[in-house]
């Protein structure tokens, strides 16, 4: 063997010199190190000794949808309305007749929102459905059938409600809920979700073999259906922001709605002194979407267009021309004949307001009108 070489002795193995070099260590911390260092060896506590006690917090179950939480919040006051009218065939006989709808209480003393086609004067036999399973004789206290509302009481406390929204300010797109009666008390209460599609719709209808217009409705594509008319349509927050009141049948996911603000004023007087009577202003106005049905010459970009005007009205007696264009009462903008009834509702008979108007040659003018009956 030549000097130096050393190929015949045996070596450790890099691994087995990291093995020992940990072992020694770890017998020196766990063992000796303590006792020099600490006094006295401190062992980790058994496997089975017991925790500290910690109060274990269970989180409020949520509402996974905002359907679900509008729901909870809502349906207790969703109504039925079943009301029975009479029609009178071949001039002699009469047929009675028996319609199912919805409807919402608005006030914890009995006061309901429905549609005019739901629940009129004429109707023979009202009877309300409250969803606790009690039924109730129901009263209309005023109606108006170009608006398609009703306000119908009946003779209960502590019921629950629906808050009003506001209808100025919902939005394209936003999450919407409606509530009702489809197709009769077998389905009562559904819920259906979807979203506000359009806004200021105007929709041509027949009624009692009569032409009219429903203007400035807000357009939804959640499921609406017969026996749905005057349920409630809700935002997120579950306010009622409009009363369903019709369907375009030939279509998918066209359901329509009026905007809760127009009834807002008429709810509030009907409370306080049992019926409401529209303050007079004395014209017939057009806003930019109906003009479009009546006149396709008349072109409006704002306010109400005043296409007749009541020779002996208010607003004759104040100024106002045919042609002229009304652009604010008392101060508020009014590009919608919701927004103009909505202000002239708020006020009474007699009251004065103040309207700026632009007439025929384009002036900018201002007027006040004393409110008729």
């Amino acid at each position: 063997m030549q000097n130096g070489d050393n190929r015949n002795v045996k070596r450790p193995s890099y691994l087995t010199t990291v093995i020992v070099i940990a072992v020694i260590t770890s017998l020196i911390f766990t063992y000796i190190a303590p006792k020099f260092l600490w006094g006295k060896v401190i062992p980790l506590p058994y496997t089975n000794t017991a925790p500290l006690k910690k109060e274990v917090i269970i989180p409020k179950a949520e509402p996974s949808t905002i359907a679900e939480a509008v729901a909870k919040k809502d349906t207790q006051a969703v109504v039925g309305i079943s009301s029975i009218e009479y029609e009178r065939q071949y001039y002699i006989l009469e047929k009675q007749v028996e319609g199912v709808g919805s409807g919402f209480i608005v006030d914890k003393n009995g006061y309901i929102i429905t549609n005019n086609h739901v629940a009129s004067p004429e109707s023979k036999k009202l009877t309300i459905y409250l969803s606790d399973g009690s039924t109730l004789p129901g009263k209309v206290l005023w109606s108006d059938s170009t608006l398609d509302l009703s306000v119908v009481k009946i003779n209960a406390k502590n019921l629950p409600t629906i808050p009003l929204g506001d209808s100025d300010k919902v939005q394209v797109g936003q999450t919407v809920i409606a509530i009702g009666n489809p197709l009769g008390l077998r389905f009562e209460r559904t819920v259906t979700s979807g979203i506000i599609s359009a806004l200021n719709r105007s929709l041509p209808l027949e009624e009692n073999n009569k032409q009219k217009i429903m203007e400035d409705l807000i357009q939804t594509d959640a499921s609406i259906n017969p026996g749905n008319s005057g349920g409630p349509l809700v935002d997120a927050q579950g306010n009622a922001i409009g009363i369903n009141t019709a369907k375009v049948t030939t279509a998918e996911g066209l359901g329509f709605a009026i905007p809760i603000n127009i009834v807002k004023p008429i709810i509030k007087k009907v409370i306080a002194t049992g019926t409401f009577k529209a303050p007079y202003l004395g014209i017939v106005g057009y806003d930019r979407e109906i003009a479009s049905y009546i006149n396709a010459d008349v072109v409006i970009a704002e306010g109400i267009y005043v296409a007749d005007i009541d020779p002996a009205g208010p607003a004759k007696k104040a100024g106002i021309k045919k042609g002229y264009i009304l652009l604010e009462v008392d101060g508020k903008p009014v590009d919608t004949m919701v927004q103009l009834k909505t202000v002239i509702y708020s006020r009474n008979i007699g009251d004065k307001v103040s309207v700026k108007y632009r007439t025929l040659t384009g002036n900018i003018g201002m007027t006040t009108i004393t409110l008729g009956k």
